[in-house]
């Protein structure tokens, strides 16, 4: 790890290189040419370092991603030994780093006999899981399935065909969506879909019923998947009981349709267990996963498909899945993940964050006590959110006149803290080995972000 700080001149010519030349992702160009862009050096478990020398507190880790934390040189090790030793392997074939990774993940996974399908990334992952479904279906005896039913404002990637399967509100438009996504109500538990003062129980009820009639009105025939996240950060990170999971697992083995889990963000460790849906005990019949795999050292992701569904594609021409991607599994990847997963089991992540998880949520509540926080959720694993609004009493949202998404990250940058999905949710998603004292930094320093939010607001 270096601890180079950059000297002045050299962070003026890197910032001019990048307002000639860069084009930064999900971001105005002109909004970071003006406010500086940020560039980080190096990392420590949950801390990285930038190039003027300041320290801060990833909370956000990476972008839902930074599970094994920074400085991890044993991943680092087996990358190196890998590209040193063959950098990627002739086509059609394979190496051992791939083989065994299957393996490993086999092994924590639901259904110990399943297969992975391994991608560059959480958007390919998608792509990749709706393809085989569909393909499932038409080699199973319902050729006009071509439907996949998601819930709204998930987010499930960024391209085209992922873009239209959530919608999520921050998405750019495309135009015409993809043919045949057929959406259902998300659930939410501070504004429910339904009247009254429902329990998560009669929420899920009405919400299980709501897929069932949506399937039937759309012909079950033509429907090939349901697919939904465990947990949905973009739709508000809201925790929906064993009832809701186990209920749309019912109605969609009733009617034939495949249960995909999107567990790009969830999987392994971030809710306390390898894999989200473990919490509820539901077995999907496909998962995709990505981020967490390899804690973000180098680019890779995995469509598990369940021993059902990966047998449909054993036999002649007709069921082979004809779906390649150049650097879908790549060993360089798939090495680092290996050694990834091998130290998250040494440093019993899992288990730290199902624990440091309950700590969280507990601390959190005290924030509860605010005029602007309208609610606090989370408790399963590293996974929670602060919920900001303009009237606590009738969950009023904050209008475009207060721009939460740029005061809110530079509150908490000002206390040492980095998270760029801070508005009106504030996010949090840290390393999983994080410890106590860290958890007691993130709060302390909401809470002073909160404060000057309500400074801000009252003076203006």
């Amino acid at each position: 790890m270096t601890d180079k700080i950059y000297s002045g001149e050299e962070i003026e010519e890197l910032r001019s290189l990048a307002a000639d030349h860069l084009f930064m992702h999900a971001m105005q160009t002109n909004d970071w040419i003006k406010g500086g862009l940020q560039m980080f050096v190096s990392g420590n478990g949950c801390w990285v370092n930038d190039v003027e020398g300041q320290k801060y507190l990833d909370m956000m880790g990476g972008l839902w991603y930074k599970s094994a934390g920074y400085g991890q040189q044993k991943i680092a090790d087996a990358a190196y030994k890998q590209i040193s030793d063959l950098s990627s392997p002739p086509a059609y074939s394979t190496t051992p780093s791939t083989v065994k990774l299957s393996a490993e993940i086999a092994s924590l996974y639901q259904d110990k006999k399943c297969r992975t399908f391994f991608t560059s990334g959480g958007s390919e992952s998608v792509e990749t899981a709706v393809k085989m479904a569909k393909k499932y279906q038409q080699l199973n005896g319902k050729p006009k399935a071509f439907k996949i039913i998601s819930r709204r404002f998930s987010y499930h990637g960024s391209t085209a065909m992922a873009v239209s399967l959530g919608r999520a509100s921050y998405s750019d438009p495309m135009g015409p969506e993809v043919a045949g996504v057929v959406y259902v109500p998300h659930y939410d538990s501070y504004r429910p879909p339904i009247p009254g003062n429902p329990s998560p129980d009669q929420i899920s009820e009405w919400l299980v019923k709501e897929l069932e009639t949506t399937i039937i009105h759309n012909d079950p025939d033509t429907v090939a998947a349901f697919i939904a996240e465990p947990v949905s950060t973009s739709s508000g990170i809201h925790l929906a009981p064993e009832s809701y999971w186990q209920g749309i697992r019912e109605i969609t083995k009733k009617y034939g349709v495949l249960m995909i889990a999107d567990e790009v963000i969830t999987g392994y460790g971030r809710l306390g267990e390898w894999f989200g849906t473990m919490v509820w005990d539901v077995k999907p019949d496909i998962t995709t996963t990505a981020k967490a795999l390899t804690s973000g050292y180098i680019p890779l992701g995995a469509v598990i498909a369940s021993e059902k569904v990966a047998n449909a594609f054993i036999g002649g021409k007709k069921e082979t899945f004809s779906h390649l991607l150049t650097f879908g599994g790549h060993p360089v990847a798939t090495a680092a993940a290996l050694a990834n997963l091998e130290v998250m089991k040494e440093q019993q992540m899992v288990k730290n964050s199902k624990d440091m998880g309950t700590y969280l949520i507990e601390r959190l509540e005290d924030l509860r006590e605010f005029k602007h926080v309208g609610d606090v959720r989370g408790g399963k694993g590293l996974l929670a959110v602060v919920e900001l609004v303009k009237n606590k009493k009738s969950k009023e949202k904050f209008g475009d006149e207060i721009d939460l998404y740029s005061l809110m990250p530079k509150f908490l940058r000002d206390k040492g803290l980095l998270s760029y999905r801070a508005g009106d949710m504030i996010s949090i998603c840290p390393p999983l080995m994080i410890n106590k004292d860290e958890i007691d930094f993130i709060v302390e320093g909401i809470k002073a972000s909160i404060e000057d939010l309500e400074s801000h607001l009252s003076s203006n």
